[in-house]
């Protein structure tokens, strides 16, 4: 089936179709920014063809009896959300299936809103899902998503959850195939200088042909948010929810793949990020960022295209590695910890390369802010924020921050870093991964060559010869076993080839 995705279409409209449509039928339950999304549905008529009820337990003890008390007792969450379908569906099923389930897909729609408050002190956001089905009597499907709300009055951030809402219940029914245009849909009405949409996950039957973690691509590519998060089980993590109040311990890399050099990097860095005194042990998470443009060729242009494949061959070495995943549209260091600062209070440490400190230095980086460096440092190490520097090899000599040149001007703000705690040497290192560069691992993968499984972790070096990752080569008996047999329905073996 052939989905075009139609941005003419009004809110409005999207409600009055489905409005019309007698097989769609279900509840709305929401609560903290009105009943926006049912209202849109009762204003475009024929709402009776839709609505099995709407309600909105704004009172905690009502919220409470009805979904049950939630163990951290927040109301704007994905576990209060979770509950909210759970109840409105379940209700859906048990009272109207025998009376009109042959004929009827059931949908429950719940939302949990902190809408702008009266004083303006709190940032508006929440959470939306819709479970449905696609046909009578069949299974459900789960679309979740996290939205801020950064409408400056609370009657618009009202307003963009109702279009939004609407938006993503349409796009349940007639936008479910393609997941990109799906996505691309619940932006329709809006702008993105009024929402942002930093988690989504589809879950269901009609749905096991969707990576969560490309839609977290997704989300970062098409500008719904700044950065999404992934669990090394490949779930998607709203960052808030991964980040808050931990300690941030975060390593930026191409990893293609990921070599013992990282590894190093990641284990020194954290093991003396830990020893800080201001660092509360068993509150750490340890993060790896990929940005876009690292998820494209060297020197790639800024418009080249992401290759998905790729993408999800580096994240499914991370997963395997128990690594949780930022995706990330920040290319300069300090927007990555203005970012991070405004999830969690507490200290962070970034480990990076010699290499790196040499670029966050290099002050060509900064000529579009009017402040300069100064301006960026300002953001990047007013912080509770360190970094940990691992050194690199040149000619023989090992370069870190003993050894850094920089001109005149700017080596006494360097030296205020490192005395003030800002900038530290990684200590222990193996020397050995000194030798190593992550391009020519690389090509000695893609030639097949012998040796190049020493400079990869054992599990990462299993993973790409199983699966023939980052261009390994096929054996020709690997090949042949590959071909389907000559009179399945793809073809024979000769049309094949």
């Amino acid at each position: 089936m052939n989905i075009v995705h139609n941005k003419d279409i009004g809110t409005k409209q999207k409600a009055l179709a489905i409005n019309l449509d007698p097989s769609i039928y279900g509840s709305f339950a929401e609560i903290g920014a009105g009943q926006e999304v049912a209202a849109n549905f009762f204003k475009a008529g024929a709402s009776s063809g839709t609505i099995a009820k709407t309600m909105s337990a704004y009172d905690m003890i009502f919220s409470d009896a009805i979904y049950g008390v939630q163990q951290t007792r927040r109301y704007v969450s994905e576990s209060r959300l979770i509950s909210m379908l759970d109840h409105e569906y379940g209700l859906l099923i048990e009272r109207l299936a025998a009376l009109r389930g042959d004929n009827t897909t059931f949908f429950a729609f719940s939302d949990t809103f902190s809408a702008l408050n009266y004083h303006k002190t709190n940032e508006g956001h929440g959470w939306m899902g819709v479970r449905f089905q696609l046909e009578p009597n069949g299974e459900f499907n789960d679309v979740v998503i996290h939205v801020k709300l950064l409408d400056n009055d609370n009657i618009l951030q009202q307003q963009a959850a109702g279009i939004l809402g609407v938006n993503l219940i349409y796009a349940c029914f007639y936008y479910h195939e393609i997941a990109p245009v799906f996505l691309l849909s619940l932006i329709d009405n809006l702008s993105r200088d009024r929402i942002q949409i930093d988690m989504i996950s589809f879950e269901g039957p009609d749905f096991t042909k969707v990576d969560n973690r490309l839609m977290s691509l997704h989300l970062v590519k098409f500008g719904f948010s700044d950065a999404a998060v992934f669990g090394p089980d490949g779930k998607n993590l709203q960052p808030t929810e991964a980040l808050y109040k931990k300690h941030a311990v975060v390593i930026r890399g191409r990893f293609r793949p990921v070599i013992n050099v990282h590894i190093d990097m990641l284990t020194q860095g954290v093991k003396q990020f830990l020893q800080e005194p201001d660092v509360d042990k068993s509150n750490v998470i340890v993060v790896t960022e990929l940005t876009l443009q690292s998820l494209k060729e060297r020197d790639a242009d800024l418009n080249a295209e992401i290759d998905e494949k790729d993408f999800l061959d580096r994240v499914d070495i991370l997963c395997s590695l128990g690594q949780t995943v930022l995706i990330s549209n920040f290319h300069e260091y300090y927007k990555l910890v203005a970012y991070l600062s405004k999830i969690t209070k507490l200290k962070m440490g970034v480990v990076l390369g010699y290499p790196n400190l040499e670029y966050i230095f290099s002050e060509e980086h900064y000529q579009d802010l009017p402040g300069g460096i100064l301006e960026s440092f300002a953001t990047l190490f007013s912080r509770k924020v360190k970094l940990f520097i691992y050194p690199t090899l040149r000619d023989g000599i090992i370069w870190n921050c003993l050894k850094f040149s920089l001109p005149p001007h700017l080596i006494d703000l360097f030296r205020y870093l490192i005395a003030n705690n800002k900038i530290e040497d990684i200590r222990h290192y193996n020397e050995n991964n000194l030798n190593v560069e992550t391009d020519n691992v690389l090509q000695l993968i893609k030639q097949g060559a012998t040796g190049w499984e020493e400079y990869v972790p054992a599990e990462v070096a299993t993973i790409i010869k199983e699966r023939h990752l980052f261009g390994y080569p096929v054996t020709a008996d690997e090949a042949k076993q590959d071909l389907p047999a000559a009179n399945e329905d793809s073809g024979t073996v000769k049309d094949i080839a």
